[in-house]
């Protein structure tokens, strides 16, 4: 009996020192390694999957010692839920703030690296909300789980033809040009515009080094959109 609960407590111990290691390293991975959960309860789901899966796989596992570790896991999540809930400031450590990834129009370029998310990333989460040209964007802000919320520009809120009696002559898409520095010359030859031009495009609005651009679009009436790298960062409150 007493060899049984020392092995108890010592299934114990092994909960309640792995669950704040897995924690340090999935923070420190990064939040696109989580997925779509928030990182805590991503973490109890592949502990449970994994004292589940090797109480399966091993037929000398002893069953209690799988049960305590199950109930320890469960208690566990249920405690830092409820101090999540109850302390801010313990949230915060255990997970991550909502980060400001776009605002009026332009990327936060020190929040992408932050969250190490680059600008293709950004791009794609967007489509997925069909969001297809970066100046529609009032703010951009990725989320705890990983999911980006989009609010739109007044202009470009969604309206039905029986609002606007109009419907759009053309659609509002535009094409990455330069991402990161890097030009995209397939871009420039599918518009029949050539490098120079672009240059001198971005020239005439003061942008001298094509390495200082973040990011920067094209559409079908040759309008340039620009991220830089060192735009002035006015951040929404709230979400850092």
């Amino acid at each position: 009996m007493g060899e049984t609960i020392r092995d108890i407590l010592l299934v114990l111990g092994r909960v309640a020192t792995i669950l704040p290691l897995l924690l340090f390293t999935a923070l420190f991975m990064g939040r696109r390694a989580i997925g779509e959960m928030p990182v805590f309860d991503f973490l109890i789901i592949i502990t449970l999957g994994s004292v589940v899966g090797a109480d399966i796989a091993d037929p000398d596992i002893n069953h209690l010692y799988t049960a305590v570790s199950i109930l320890a896991i469960g208690i566990i999540q249920r405690l830092v839920a409820h101090w999540k809930i109850k302390h801010r400031k313990f949230g915060k450590l255990i997970t991550y703030e909502p980060v400001v990834v776009v605002q009026n129009g332009k990327f936060i370029y020190k929040n992408l690296a932050k969250t190490r998310y680059t600008v293709d990333d950004v791009l794609q989460m967007l489509r997925g909300k069909d969001v297809f040209n970066l100046d529609e964007v009032e703010v951009a802000i990725l989320e705890e789980n990983g999911k980006i919320s989009v609010i739109k520009k007044s202009r470009y809120q969604n309206a039905t033809k029986e609002d606007t009696g109009t419907i759009p002559e053309t659609s509002n898409l535009v094409y990455p040009v330069i991402v990161e520095g890097k030009i995209y010359h397939h871009v420039l030859d599918h518009f029949k515009v050539t490098a120079k031009w672009l240059e001198e495009e971005l020239s005439s609005r003061g942008v001298q080094n094509k390495n200082d651009v973040l990011f920067a679009s094209i559409d079908r009436n040759l309008n340039l959109h620009i991220s830089l790298k060192e735009d002035s960062q006015t951040v929404t409150p709230f979400f850092n």
